[in-house]
């Protein structure tokens, strides 16, 4: 019992990476686009959601593993395979670290904008979340992060859950006879490539938990069973919750007579609105709530996750100092002042470039999926198990051929 009890102390000290990766992953991909599938389509596309978080599960795994295994980062992996899957990478990082950042910024600071009984630009309001956000990063590094990431998931878990109970015991507000679109024509593959893209999260988003393991392992020593133990927990946690979402939309606004908002902070403030007409105003701060610790949670792990890779592709390049908390910062302060510039110069352009962001991501999921299962499957001190293996080319034939199906049918082929 004493071992059991202390197995157990173990598994919940080492817990972190998984957590934070489960807040970064839950922002723009739950709130926006598992509602959105779900106010658009109703129960429709909650089977493939669910087939995409298993599908991807090995290749997210991956990423910790590696690095439980052989005390390294997925990006010395990829820079040890080769200067072209290096590369790549470090470019879609780049792109995606400005891009993200302003996304969910612009998201954040327009959800509280929308809950402040006063008028406050929206600008001012990025500004003022990226002070705070900077501020736990710079002052705390990894072990403020950490705790706020914790705190923000216990809070995030009970108000949604809480939110989706209260909507199912008042009813779907679709009349009975209602019959909805079909998801299943050509018209909507954009929209399925954007929700899968980031479903759960960016492919990236393994490498940088494969970093937030090292900064754990700096602070105590994690068995390969409690890291896999932390990642699993956050992992399905982060599934369960993109069903929660879409059984939020489903129930309060597939049916609904007021057209579905597309753009995310149109459309997750019109999901405040709706909530208050539906199950009462008392309902308008609990789902404000909700809606803003998912993007706070997400703008705050997005801001030292890039952070992080870009410092460590960096100092792999041999263009900077071996990576240190100086560097990491000056990467931090680069990034927050790019995606800051994006959001005053082109903000009327970011939903698109969310967009793009998504596709790109969906698009250049195969290859680091197949990176990241190459490196566990030639290098693995454990081997495969053949479930997982079995897995991994069951998600490597569907994202791959996705993918062709989409770049097919953007190509005007089909």
């Amino acid at each position: 019992m004493q071992a059991e009890q202390q197995g157990w102390r173990g598994r919940v000290q080492a817990l972190g990476p998984g957590i934070l990766m489960a807040t970064a992953a839950i922002g723009g991909s739950h709130l926006v686009a598992s509602t959105q599938a779900g106010a658009l389509f109703g129960w429709q596309l909650i089977w493939l959601i669910l087939l995409v978080n298993i599908l991807k599960y090995p290749f997210f795994r991956f990423g910790v593993q590696y690095t439980l295994e052989h005390n390294e980062s997925l990006l010395q992996g990829y820079q040890r395979k080769g200067k072209a899957y290096f590369y790549s990478f470090i470019g879609l990082n780049i792109i995606a670290a400005v891009v993200n950042t302003a996304g969910v910024l612009l998201l954040t600071a327009s959800l509280l904008h929308y809950a402040l009984p006063w008028p406050v630009a929206v600008p001012l309001l990025c500004a003022l979340i990226l002070v705070l956000c900077l501020a736990i990063l710079l002052l705390g590094h990894y072990r403020a992060l950490d705790n706020v990431a914790k705190l923000i998931m216990v809070l995030l878990t009970v108000t949604t859950v809480a939110a989706a109970v209260i909507a199912a015991a008042n009813g779907a507000n679709a009349p009975a006879d209602f019959v909805g679109p079909s998801p299943w024509q050509l018209v909507t593959l954009g929209f399925l490539v954007a929700l899968m893209g980031w479903m759960p999260a960016p492919i990236e988003i393994s490498a940088i938990s494969s970093l937030w393991l090292k900064a754990k392992l700096r602070q105590q020593s994690i068995s390969r069973q409690q890291g896999l133990f932390d990642f699993n927990l956050g992992y399905w946690l982060t599934a369960a919750l993109a069903l929660v979402f879409v059984s939020l939309g489903a129930l309060v606004q597939y049916g609904s007579e007021q057209d579905i908002a597309l753009a995310g902070a149109a459309f997750a403030q019109q999901l405040i609105g709706m909530y208050a007409s539906t199950i009462g105003d008392w309902a308008r701060p609990l789902v404000a709530l909700i809606a803003f610790l998912c993007m706070f949670g997400t703008t705050l792990t997005v801001l030292d996750g890039y952070a992080r890779t870009l410092n460590e592709s960096f100092t792999l390049l041999g263009w900077q100092q071996p990576a240190n908390h100086h560097s990491q910062n000056i990467w931090l302060l680069a990034q927050a002042a790019s995606g800051m510039a994006l959001i005053l110069f082109f903000s009327a352009a970011l939903g698109p470039l969310l967009t793009f962001a998504m596709t790109l991501a969906f698009l250049t999921t195969p290859v680091f999926a197949w990176l990241n299962y190459s490196l566990m499957a030639g290098k693995g001190a454990n081997g495969l198990s053949w479930p997982l293996k079995l897995l991994s080319w069951a998600g490597l034939i569907y994202l791959t051929g996705f993918a062709l199906l989409f770049l097919t049918w953007f190509g005007g082929f089909l």
